[in-house]
């Protein structure tokens, strides 16, 4: 007869009770996931003319005032690019460099306002959007991270990047 040995069982390493590091609602917002949204600047399939067409030419100072600012814009916490401090640019989304020569201005308000179109898994907010978030912190509810002017001003500064 075979002896059946049992092993002992193992205990259960004990669950951490360290508390999840809050982060402030600025830093929330441009990690809200807005899966297929449609954002108020349209995309082509829902696009009128009228939507289109920007309402005026983008401040390129602006823009990259709105990109480098870790924020307001948050670009650099996914992107790196030729901006200040490359030791806290991330690497999650595309470098920005020569994003400029690679995709026309409206391409490129496309990708901030309707980024789920491109890639559905994407966890680039829709910037233009307010509506159909998941976890925005409670400054940014009901509201979009970048208005219409705000977008205009990225894109301009976006399409200044032409060197790889």
């Amino acid at each position: 007869m075979a002896a059946l040995l049992l092993a002992a069982p193992v205990p259960a390493a004990p669950l951490l009770a360290a508390p999840l590091l809050a982060a402030p609602p600025l830093a929330v917002a441009p990690l809200a996931v807005a899966p297929l949204a449609v954002s108020p600047l349209a995309t082509s399939a829902q696009a009128t003319p009228a939507q289109t067409v920007p309402s005026r030419a983008g401040d390129i100072a602006n823009g990259r005032r709105i990109v480098e600012d870790r924020a307001q814009g948050a670009c650099v916490l996914c992107h790196a690019g030729p901006f200040p401090a490359p030791h806290l640019q991330g690497t999650i989304g595309p470098p920005l460099n020569g994003v400029g020569a690679r995709l026309p201005p409206d391409a490129l308000r496309r990708r901030l306002t309707d980024p789920a179109r491109f890639n559905p898994d994407t966890p680039m907010p829709a910037y233009g959007n307010a509506a159909n978030l998941n976890r925005v912190g409670a400054a940014w509810r009901g509201r979009p991270i970048l208005n219409p002017d705000q977008i205009e001003d990225v894109v301009a500064y976006l399409a200044t990047l032409r060197d790889p």
